[in-house]
């Protein structure tokens, strides 16, 4: 396997990643303990990053991994989760239900502290809001210990380029443009690197 120190965050991460989308459910069921055996099979392989998010499975999702990673050493793995977007129509980046969603995260999750947040599919949102409101919010989780960095996640890269011209963010994670039919994500790809901002290439 091979590790990449993801942006200005330290956290030297696995090149593949483990999406915990599927866990929740989403494409059918899947049982607790063929979870954890997918859990444990990637740690054995080298993977060291988890990505997942409260709207996977309807927060099924968190909950299934927690219960993956009990017993499992916390300094063996990175965990991702997110912020802001609780089911299909359902978005809410207000500084209050963030500040609330990482906690409903953690305890799902059976855990103290993420080592990534990020806002999810910030362009169901205004970036005015994410800006303003949203980040800074996540940053007072940050002081409290609770979440090591803040990023945020979207399919427009107009939209993550917008709000990371604007604020300070850790990480941010694009899905669909960096594959065999699409590379857009090149074309911002200078614009973060040189704000020392991590990359994620999901799906």
């Amino acid at each position: 396997m091979q590790y990449r120190i993801l942006g200005k965050t330290g956290m030297r991460v696995s090149a593949l990643s483990l999406g915990g989308s599927q866990m929740g459910g989403g494409f059918g069921p899947v049982a607790q303990a063929e979870a954890n055996r997918t859990v444990r099979t990637a740690f054995d392989l080298g993977i060291n990053y988890v990505d997942t998010s409260p709207y996977y499975g309807l927060t099924d999702d968190e909950r299934v991994l927690g219960e993956a990673l009990r017993g499992i050493p916390r300094d063996r793995y990175f965990l991702a989760t997110k912020v802001g977007r609780y089911g299909d129509a359902e978005f809410d980046f207000s500084a209050a239900r963030v500040a609330r969603s990482v906690e409903e995260s953690l305890v799902r999750l059976g855990l103290e502290y993420v080592d990534l947040i990020q806002c999810h599919d910030i362009e169901f949102g205004s970036a005015e809001q994410i800006a303003g409101e949203t980040i800074p919010a996540l940053r007072q989780v940050q002081q409290q210990g609770k979440v090591r960095f803040v990023g945020i996640t979207g399919l427009p890269l107009s939209v993550l380029r917008a709000v990371a011209g604007r604020i300070e963010v850790d990480c941010v994670l694009s899905y669909c443009h960096y594959c065999l039919n699409d590379t857009s994500l090149a074309g911002i790809l200078p614009f973060l690197e040189a704000r020392g901002v991590g990359i994620v290439n999901a799906a």
